[in-house]
């Protein structure tokens, strides 16, 4: 899907943009000083990917495409979330080497050097590790339960910290970009592709302006993208609940048939019954929408569900000026 007009380069710069339009041109000016300091000024591409934002983001994009040539815009047709646009964004690079970054300038572009210096090393993969995380305190601790889950659904190492600030030589993105699911999840295919990673050390700056993208309830379905698209522990500690419950049930029945014959005047415990079968059934409903879920993107996946949706590109409005 790369566009073969286009001549190869050094590094290819992939950002997702969502409600940013005010940053972007700020954006712009840091990475070029950046890339100047680097010498790359004639051999880099910055590839900002509209996931279709409500804001004027695309018109700045484009405006900025036409001020300098380093830059590459993608528009989707509709929102489909950070991942899927990053995975739009690999699927259009030139790069020898990638860097993904968000669009709030919280990732110093500064760091971009430094996290090239490791590829060059022979990592296949940096990622940055916050000295000074700047979100909010749900979001830090929500972080935390991300990348503990992580280290046992994907086998992260577990002194690694998945940022989405983050850089891949060009193989690693190739390989990537062969997983064709509608639910994307970065790290899950990094992690499946490759163990030589590394982390250099940035402090996170704070944001531009305006506030995060990413609430409560789009935490929780990159969670699940995880849990269910790259891991199959999820069914199988449904498994492991239903024969712990059934072997506590049979233990509770001996039980109860004991206690009857030795205390045949002993009632019944109404309320012991209730909260046994409220405990099963709530852990039976838990199982069955988990296999609903897997189910639900097998489903989806079968139908051809698009991972994304390119509806223009900066590049062809260039050659149509032209």
């Amino acid at each position: 899907m790369k566009n073969p007009s286009d001549t190869s380069c050094d590094l290819s710069i992939v950002v997702p943009v969502y409600r940013s339009a005010s940053i972007l041109p700020k954006l712009v000016e840091q990475i070029y000083q950046e890339m100047s300091k680097e010498e790359l000024t004639e051999k880099f591409e910055l590839l900002l990917i509209n996931d279709a934002s409500p804001d004027n983001s695309w018109e700045i994009i484009r405006s900025l495409a036409s001020k300098h040539s380093f830059i590459r815009g993608i528009s989707l047709r509709r929102n489909f979330g950070q991942h899927n646009a990053i995975m739009a964004g690999l699927n259009h690079v030139n790069g020898k080497y990638i860097v993904l970054m968000d669009d709030d300038l919280q990732h110093p572009p500064h760091a971009i050097g430094d996290m090239l210096l490791a590829l060059q090393q022979g990592y296949d993969v940096c990622y940055t590790k916050y000295l000074n995380r700047r979100h909010a305190a749900w979001k830090q601790l929500g972080s935390k339960f991300n990348n503990w889950v992580a280290t046992h659904l994907l086998g992260k190492p577990k002194e690694l910290y998945l940022s989405s600030f983050k850089a891949m030589s060009r193989d690693i993105a190739d390989e990537i970009i062969k997983y064709d699911g509608p639910y994307a999840y970065v790290d899950g295919l990094i992690l499946d592709v490759t163990r030589s990673i590394t982390t250099i050390d940035i402090q996170h700056q704070s944001r531009h302006e305006g506030i995060g993208n990413y609430n409560f309830r789009r935490s929780l379905s990159l969670w699940l993208k995880m849990a269910t698209s790259f891991s199959v522990l999820p069914l199988r500690l449904a498994t492991y609940t239903g024969f712990i419950l059934a072997a506590l049930s049979s233990v509770m029945i001996v039980f109860v048939i004991f206690q009857k014959i030795l205390n045949p005047e002993l009632p019944a415990g109404w309320t012991s019954l209730i909260a046994t079968i409220l405990f099963i059934g709530g852990i039976q409903t838990l199982c069955i929408g988990m296999i609903g879920e897997y189910l639900g993107r097998t489903y989806l996946k079968l139908n051809y569900k698009p991972q994304f949706v390119v509806g223009a590109t900066t590049w062809i409005q260039q050659k149509i000026d032209e």
